[in-house]
């Protein structure tokens, strides 16, 4: 048992963790139809009630996953693998209707009925059923109500709400400005133009994956890998001090991991060129600028003329513009984070004469 636990905390090291979550996303999207089989998807299924079952039986897993606030995440993990499995089934099922010349499943399913009786009843139950969960849910487990805040005794980790975790597990790679603004207001507006940039009228009301392959991959990279990967790695890996525990690893506040943090600035002109660092900020910065502007300006630019010229011929300047730019924004996090993990990074651009870093 101690050697398997062993083997499980290995995995919790966030290099392998990230590396896993990405291999597996591959494996979806290249197997689908291995991954869409009724087998698979309650496989699954079975295998994270294994997983969690035989955690209660260690103390400090059942102290991370008992916790009330982290029930509700524990839920969500089964929820995300069931709906994931879900949806890449029906786009399956979708497309070989699609290959065989037969309509989506979801057009042979419009049959309409009345709001009354048929869709007040259906909404009845939900809510009965909601309701009992949830005073059985309260019943079970305590609200989690801690001291009233208390400056010279703070909770260690001090972590967000759930649905925050992700941005604050962002803030330990960018700076406040960029995961806390910056971010977080193009994701916003991302999603808000996606019906502006994206108005290809395949697979609008069903199932498919044929048909959006690029579309439905970048999403999913984006929702399962980096959104909820982070939210898992901030609520059951990130203990005291902020650092990095394995689910069958006990919280020591003693831990201490010696991280060397360097800017892009001294791997260049102290490691690579063995010089002391300008004292002009410009001169100092100008590699990591010049990266910047690559990244932002000049990359997307190369992919419209190589690599993505025909999605620049289906979308227009300003639509390609658009969605690479959003595109990059949302590659500069897993870029980062591998970065700061492989080779301790912490800022391409460092300057903190003006508070700006990135």
């Amino acid at each position: 048992m101690d050697a398997l636990k062993s083997f499980i905390d290995l995995f919790a090291d966030p290099r392998l963790f990230f590396l896993t979550t990405v291999v597996a996303l591959v494996l979806i999207v290249w197997k689908r139809e291995t991954f869409a089989s009724d087998r698979w998807g309650w496989g699954l299924m079975g295998f994270l009630v294994v997983f969690f079952g035989f955690g209660l039986f260690d103390e400090n897993f059942k102290l991370i996953i008992g916790k009330p606030d982290n029930v509700p995440i524990v839920a969500l993990i089964f929820l995300l693998l069931f709906f994931t499995w879900f949806s890449m089934r029906e786009a399956v099922r979708n497309d070989r209707r699609l290959s065989a010349g037969e309509p989506p499943i979801e057009k042979d399913e419009e049959d309409r009925v009345w709001t009354w009786p048929d869709l007040v009843y259906t909404e009845l139950i939900a809510m009965v059923l909601c309701t009992v969960i949830l005073i059985v849910w309260s019943i079970g487990l305590e609200a989690p109500l801690e001291q009233p805040a208390n400056n010279a005794n703070t909770p260690n980790p001090s972590k967000a709400p759930w649905y925050f975790l992700g941005l604050q597990e962002m803030l330990v790679y960018f700076d406040p400005w960029l995961a806390g603004v910056v971010l977080p207001s193009l994701i916003i507006v991302g999603l808000m133009a996606i019906p502006y940039i994206d108005n290809n009228p395949k697979g609008n009301g069903y199932y498919t994956f044929n048909e959006r392959r690029a579309e439905v991959t970048i999403f999913l990279f984006g929702f399962v890998v980096l959104w909820s990967s982070l939210i898992i790695l901030g609520t059951f890996l990130r203990g005291p001090n902020w650092n990095f525990f394995g689910p069958f690893e006990y919280w020591d506040i003693h831990k201490l991991e010696a991280l060397t943090n360097v800017q892009l600035s001294e791997y260049i002109w102290v490691r690579w060129l063995g010089m002391a660092l300008p004292g002009n900020w410009l001169v100092r910065e100008i590699f990591g600028i010049i990266l910047t502007i690559v990244y932002i300006g000049v990359l997307p630019v190369a992919l419209a003329k190589k690599g993505l010229t025909g999605y620049y011929e289906k979308l227009g300047p300003t639509r390609y513009y658009v969605t690479v730019l959003l595109f990059l924004s949302m590659m500069s996090l897993p870029v980062k984070m591998l970065t700061r993990w492989l080779f301790n990074l912490k800022y391409v651009v460092s300057i903190p004469e003006f508070f700006f870093n990135i």
